[in-house]
């Protein structure tokens, strides 16, 4: 908890440029029964980023965050702890407690029609049906803020799309999450050293 307090009492002793910090918000739901389910992407992607760049989580206030800089620019990791249908509530939050932009948000979530491992950027966007982009839309009364999707494929049979979401990847998928966890680390640096468009340019179909 003393590195969680030394956060929040860093906005008492610099300020930080607005433009200079980031949200990133992986979503999934909490508890161990959903930790490997394809729902859950959100919270492996950014488990995987801070593996990689050697930072740690913290319990705080509607979720999980960790905070990284990178070249001048501070990174806000967050993995609501509210379950995926009242994701924007966290979101929310954190946006407004260090006064993060709409623009330096990225939300990274499963969807469901995009094949196994597709990648695709957008900086607004319909909710596609996803419960988690729904709420994020709804509190946020905007649907003008980027998301990061990553494609699980619709590979399942009529009236098994719940249970499909919120079921565990196949042997075969999981052989190929390690290099896809990668692509998405290079995918969260680049939005906020690159921006919006050259990431979308960069790795938009991969």
């Amino acid at each position: 908890m003393k590195w969680l307090f030394n956060i929040f009492k860093q906005k008492q002793t610099e300020t930080i440029d607005p433009m200079k910090k980031f949200l990133i918000v992986g979503l999934g739901n909490i508890g161990s029964e959903y930790v490997n389910t394809r729902h859950n992407i959100g919270f492996k992607v950014l488990n995987h980023y801070a593996k990689k760049e050697n930072i740690d989580f913290q319990t705080a206030k509607l979720g999980e965050l960790a905070q990284h800089k990178i070249k001048g620019r501070t990174l806000f990791l967050l993995k609501p702890n509210t379950y995926m249908n009242l994701s924007g509530k966290a979101i929310k939050y954190w946006m407004e407690k260090e006064n993060i932009p709409k623009e330096n948000l990225l939300v990274i979530t499963d969807d469901l029609n995009l094949s196994f491992g597709t990648i695709r950027i957008k900086g607004k966007g319909t909710d596609g049906g996803h419960n988690g982009l729904k709420n994020t839309q709804l509190i946020l009364n905007s649907s003008e803020y980027p998301r990061f999707r990553f494609g699980i494929s619709d590979e399942f049979k009529k009236g098994q799309q719940v249970n499909y979401v919120l079921g565990e990847w196949s042997d075969e998928e999981k052989s190929k999450l390690s290099e896809r966890f990668e692509l998405s680390h290079e995918i969260i640096n680049s939005f906020v050293l690159a921006g919006l468009n050259e990431t979308m340019n960069l790795f938009n179909g991969k």
